[in-house]
């Protein structure tokens, strides 16, 4: 395969390691119970024993597996890296072109309810109008993509690589989307201007002022805030004081985490404890809740992580990247922003329109967290219809 060389990908995972997947499960040593009643010590042991039965006994990787196959997945080498994406184009040439970048602890299987509604519209509800061509590419250390074997490879890198994706397929006018660290991905692109790259989305925004980032956790609470801003400045300061554990672990000492690489049960648990909102939904779920998530979604996603092993590999993007998480990057290039109410935080529209000052949309959700593609597909995919409208 030469550098510039496009291939066909599939997923096969050996039954050998889905056995393997199931004893090691089976055998988890599980700790004591937590001696408080709700979540402040971490994932609830009762909420852990029954992701773990279900997991053992009716989860069913080859069903999202098979439906990874069903789609167009390919590898290309890019700065000695290979790059794993779906590419769905739409019956409709016309269409706009897309990236969609997941995050952390996310992956492409995020996406994949977005995908028919996106490129097929008129069976979901709209117009040929509507179309977009689909290029949905695993990060670097994530998924089916390749461990970078050097440092480097950080949001700035990896924008440049999708750059030149979307160069090798041949695409001279597209936009971009991402949340989490697809945000981050997504907003050095839109710095970076690409020959082609006319606007992004985010469901993430970076757009804490300067005079709330300044304040120390647990400082005062800045004077005259609006209901809005006031709800995005609680969501913060639970987040500096509770919400960073695991990133600050990943961004120090990544190498660290052997043992997620080595208990699926311990991968599963760290994967949850992202954030109180999605954790608190995923608890739901295992409780025989009914939610945006089912448990095979949370459970096909721990096993993509599981089966590429990939949990320190990933992980070593929070100990690349040196950009601040939720501050202004000075993006000019016209952006859509969509606030869920779940999220880490719900950005204002007053913060967004400081940061974005080419604001194409902004809509503030009912429903919905930190996984919107995946949890909220409808809206995300009106979402998607309505930001990228003026630039067709």
């Amino acid at each position: 395969m030469s550098s510039n060389d496009i291939r066909p990908f599939r997923v096969e995972i050996p039954q050998e390691e889905l056995d393997d997947l199931r004893r090691r499960i089976l055998a988890t040593r599980w700790p004591t119970e937590e001696t408080v009643s709700d979540a402040s010590q971490g994932v609830q042991l009762e909420t852990m024993q029954a992701l773990a039965d279900y997991w053992a006994t009716d989860h069913d990787w080859r069903k999202v597996e098979a439906r990874l196959n069903s789609y167009p997945q390919f590898l290309t080498e890019i700065d000695g890296v290979y790059i794993h994406f779906l590419h769905v184009r739409s019956k409709h040439e016309d269409a706009l072109p897309m990236i969609v970048t997941h995050g952390w602890p996310g992956s492409v299987i995020e996406q994949l309810k977005i995908i028919e509604p996106l490129t097929d519209p008129e069976s979901y509800g709209g117009t040929a109008a509507d179309a977009f061509h689909l290029v949905i590419p695993s990060l670097p250390g994530h998924g089916f993509s390749g461990k970078p074997t050097g440092t480097g490879w950080d949001p700035i890198r990896i924008a440049s690589a999708w750059t030149e994706l979307m160069a090798r397929l041949g695409y001279t006018r597209y936009v971009a989307q991402g949340g989490d660290w697809g945000n981050a991905v997504t907003e050095q692109l839109a710095l970076q201007k690409p020959a082609g790259l006319v606007g992004i989305h985010t469901n993430m925004p970076a757009a804490e002022p300067d005079a709330i980032s300044a304040i120390v956790p647990g400082g005062p609470e800045p004077a005259g805030l609006s209901p809005d801003e006031k709800q995005a400045w609680d969501q913060l300061v639970y987040f500096w004081l509770h919400g960073l554990g695991y990133a600050q672990e990943m961004a120090g000492r990544p190498q660290t985490l052997y043992a997620l690489e080595d208990s699926p049960v311990g991968l599963a648990a760290w994967m949850l404890d992202h954030d109180p909102a999605s954790e608190a939904m995923i608890a739901r779920v295992f409780a025989g809740g009914a939610e945006g998530l089912t448990k095979d979604d949370v459970l096909d996603n721990v096993d993509l992580y599981w089966f590429t092993k990939t949990a320190v590999s990933s992980a070593r993007l929070y100990w690349e990247s040196k950009l601040s998480f939720f501050g202004p990057k000075g993006v000019t290039l016209p952006t859509a922003v969509s606030a869920y109410p779940d999220e880490i935080y719900t950005a204002p529209e007053s913060w967004v329109r400081a940061a974005y000052p080419n604001l194409l949309h902004y809509n503030r959700l009912p429903k919905g967290g930190h996984f919107a593609a995946w949890e909220q597909p409808d809206s995300f995919v009106s979402e998607m219809r309505a930001s990228f409208a003026t630039l067709r």
